[in-house]
């Protein structure tokens, strides 16, 4: 039996050329949003033409889609990290301090998520069930535990989890606020420490 033909792996040039164009399009979508971003803005943001756009992507839903994959595994790794068998405090703002940095290091792509969910997660809702709800469920079920046996303060571990998003990747997704607000560096001196202080106040458990 004859075996299937393989691919050929993709040359050097082209694996440059579609890191470019992902490069690219990170920046029109994170600046436009998926519906006002165009194929047009992104090849011209890569340097590309836009047949040339077309050769490595069908389009510019398959570009995003790619986009937001990469995201997602990355992302969702401070969470993956959380250990059962450690210090219940210091996991938790161990992970505030993480989604802190993520949301410093890739304003970009917190802000090309945000904009995905903004729309109804049309392009991410499966990735969203297969990925991300088991990792959330079981993140919030180990901070219930740890509530529970008083290790932490009495916190639900949906709403703990969802404040955190909140108040670490608002440094993100209103960055341009926060400067005009504070200064362009700000944010960046002082929301380490008052984050840390306020979930270290809001977690500690009840010593009565």
């Amino acid at each position: 039996m004859t075996e299937p033909l393989k691919s050929p792996a993709p040359s050097r040039i082209q694996r440059r050329n579609r890191a470019r164009i992902l490069e690219a399009a990170l920046d029109v979508f994170a600046q436009h949003g998926y519906r006002g971003a165009t194929l047009d803005q992104i090849a011209e943001s890569a340097g590309l033409s836009k047949p040339n756009i077309l050769y490595y992507f069908a389009g510019k839903e398959e570009i995003h889609v790619t986009l937001l994959h990469q995201l997602m595994d990355n992302w969702l790794e401070p969470l993956r990290q959380l250990d059962p068998d450690g210090s219940p405090l210091e996991e938790l703002l161990t992970y505030v301090r993480r989604k802190l940095e993520m949301s410093q290091a890739f304003p970009r792509e917190s802000r090309l998520f945000a904009n995905e969910i903004l729309q109804g997660a049309p392009r991410i809702a499966p990735l969203l069930e297969a990925e991300l709800k088991p990792l959330f469920d079981g993140a919030a079920a180990l901070i219930d535990r740890w509530a529970g046996a008083g290790a932490i303060a009495q916190v639900d571990g949906r709403h703990l989890i969802f404040s955190i998003w909140a108040t670490t990747q608002h440094y993100a997704d209103f960055e341009a606020q926060i400067a005009k607000l504070m200064g362009p560096d700000a944010p960046r001196e002082g929301a380490a420490e008052f984050l840390n202080g306020l979930y270290t106040r809001a977690l500690a458990p009840d010593q009565s």
